[in-house]
C-alpha cells in the first residue's frame, strides 16, 4: 500500500500542519513516511503545499509529480494541481473561495465545507483538522487513535488543551464530507 498525497492552499490554513500530523500518524502506525513541504517566503497568505507519502514499503523518492489524492484549499491550488491527480484518484476540496469547481471526469471529487464548519464550531484554527477527518473517511489508511497520537506529537505542548476540539473536528469532518462526482 502506498498513498501519495498533495495538500495545497494558502499559508496559514494549516496545510503544512495537516501534512505533519499525517506523517507522524503514519510513523506511529509503523508505516514508511515522507513529508516534503514547499512554501513561498511570505508564508501566511502565500501559497503552501506539502507532499506526504505513506507506504507499507520503502519510499524510493519524496519527489513526485502525480498524486493518488489532492487535498485542495484554495482556487490557485485547484488550478495548479487538478491535472496532477492520477486517473482514478481523489480530489478533496473546501468550497470557500473556489470560483471554478473541479472539471476532470476521471477522478472522484469530494467536498468538505470545513471553513463553514470551523466557524460554526467557533474555532477557525480547526479548519485543517476537519479536512483531515474528511480525508480519513474517504481513505482510512491511518487509524484514528494514531491520528490523535500524531496530533499530540505535532502540536506544541502548550496547545495540548486543543486536542479535544481537534478530535471533535476530525469526527465532524468524517460526517460532513460529501461525494460530488464519482470517477468515470
Amino acid at each position: 500500500m502506498t498513498e501519495e498525497i498533495i495538500i495545497a492552499g494558502f499559508g496559514g490554513q494549516g496545510v503544512l500542519s495537516m501534512g505533519k500530523i499525517m506523517a507522524y500518524s503514519g510513523v506511529i502506525q509503523d508505516m514508511e513516511v515522507s513529508w516534503m513541504p514547499s512554501y513561498g517566503p511570505e508564508m501566511r497568505g502565500g501559497t503552501a503545499n506539502v507532499i506526504v507519502i505513506i507506504s507499507s514499503e520503502r519510499i524510493s523518492s519524496p519527489i513526485i509529480k502525480h498524486f493518488d489524492t489532492a487535498i485542495i484549499l484554495n482556487q490557485q491550488s485547484l488550478d495548479k494541481f487538478e491535472s496532477s491527480i492520477k486517473p482514478g484518484g481523489i480530489l478533496i476540496y473546501d468550497t470557500n473561495g473556489i470560483t471554478r469547481h473541479p472539471e476532470r471526469k476521471d477522478i472522484t471529487v469530494y467536498r468538505v465545507d470545513a471553513t463553514e464548519e470551523a466557524s460554526k464550531m467557533n474555532s477557525p484554527k480547526i479548519f485543517n483538522t476537519i479536512v483531515l477527518g474528511g480525508y480519513l473517511k474517504v481513505k482510512p489508511i491511518i487509524k484514528l487513535e494514531n491520528v490523535i497520537k500524531g496530533l499530540k506529537k505535532s502540536l506544541p505542548e502548550r496547545y495540548h488543551n486543543l486536542i479535544p476540539i481537534n478530535e471533535k473536528a476530525l469526527m465532524r469532518g468524517k460526517e460532513i464530507i460529501t461525494e460530488v462526482q464519482r470517477a468515470i
